[in-house]
């Protein structure tokens, strides 16, 4: 075996995925989800950036990283590596444990025996994933200035503008009335009952968010299968990309996330427990849905400025 390939199955041993799984499913199974924290007094709300380049992470890491940020209470949500911390002339405080992130990637084995086959014969890519650690910027010393100063607290005014925003600048067929919310994938349009039939008005832009990130996975925009009829497997690994992708676009807007369908909960579990990567898949696909539907109000806000 190659040392190349030594050191990518030492970087993506099935542990790592199976370790993910079994932190989210025991969450899960204690009741708390981990895309639904409980932001209300907590740490401010918002997605995990690094602090050093001021990009955001995505899938599976926005989980982890909110995780630790309310299991070690954390007010901040920026994140940098040991060095990254060096480089900006601060550093960690000794004794401080840091949070495991995860990079996705694939390789293709140099050894023919060491790779399986695609339908042509060929080598088949292996995905895996690569673990390293970052620190809040909490616990660390000697920062600029201008990374430690608090976020400032999320508005809970109706209607919320930026999500109205986001549902305009979509172009979705956006139905609102009726008794019930869906995505019609044949008819690619969504319906949502008005806002003064939730018993919280909030609760309108939450199953909004949710139905958009529906809207998202139709196969002229990001190809996700809906193949699944209702009840079955594949339908409840939509909704929870659909969960994840609802979560995101919430914590990116100022919303608090949480579930909208609970009745799930089973079938996720059931899914996790036979499937290492079904987590890190899920949170892919959502992270992807969110960065999507972001872009477009990005996009009708450069269209109208120009």
């Amino acid at each position: 075996m190659s040392e190349n390939h030594q050191q990518q199955s030492r970087a993506s041993r099935p542990g790592l995925y199976q370790e993910i799984t079994d932190k989210i499913v025991r969450q899960i199974e204690a009741g708390t989800l981990p895309w639904a924290q409980p932001w209300a007094g907590g740490p401010a709300l918002s997605m995990p950036v690094n602090a050093s380049t001021h990009r955001g992470y995505s899938g599976i890491n926005i989980l982890l990283l909110w995780d630790a940020l309310f299991a070690r209470d954390y007010d901040r949500n920026r994140w940098l590596t040991f060095r990254q911390a060096l480089a900006l002339g601060g550093s960690v405080r000794k004794g401080e444990h840091g949070t495991t992130v995860v990079y996705a990637d694939r390789f293709t084995p140099k050894a023919k025996h060491d790779a399986p086959s695609s339908a042509d014969d060929n080598p088949r890519s292996i995905a895996f994933l690569k673990r390293f650690t970052v620190f809040n910027i909490a616990q660390c010393d000697g920062l600029p200035a201008e990374l430690t100063q608090p976020l400032a607290p999320a508005s809970h005014r109706f209607p919320v503008e930026a999500a109205e925003l986001l549902i305009t600048a979509s172009g979705a067929v956006f139905q609102r009335g009726g008794e019930r919310a869906f995505y019609h994938q044949r008819g690619d349009y969504i319906r949502v009952p008005e806002q003064s039939s939730f018993f919280e008005p909030i609760n309108f832009y939450r199953t909004a968010l949710h139905e958009l990130t529906h809207w998202s996975g139709a196969k002229h925009r990001l190809n996700r299968d809906f193949t699944g009829h209702f009840g079955s497997e594949a339908y409840a690994r939509e909704e929870l990309v659909a969960e994840m992708g609802s979560a995101f676009l919430c914590a990116n807007l100022g919303i608090v996330p949480t579930v909208r369908h609970a009745d799930y909960i089973g079938n996720w579990l059931t899914i996790l427990k036979n499937d290492a990567r079904a987590i890190v898949s899920a949170a892919s696909h959502a992270s992807k849905a969110s960065d999507f539907l972001l872009a477009l109000t990005n996009t009708d806000q450069a269209t109208q400025a120009a």
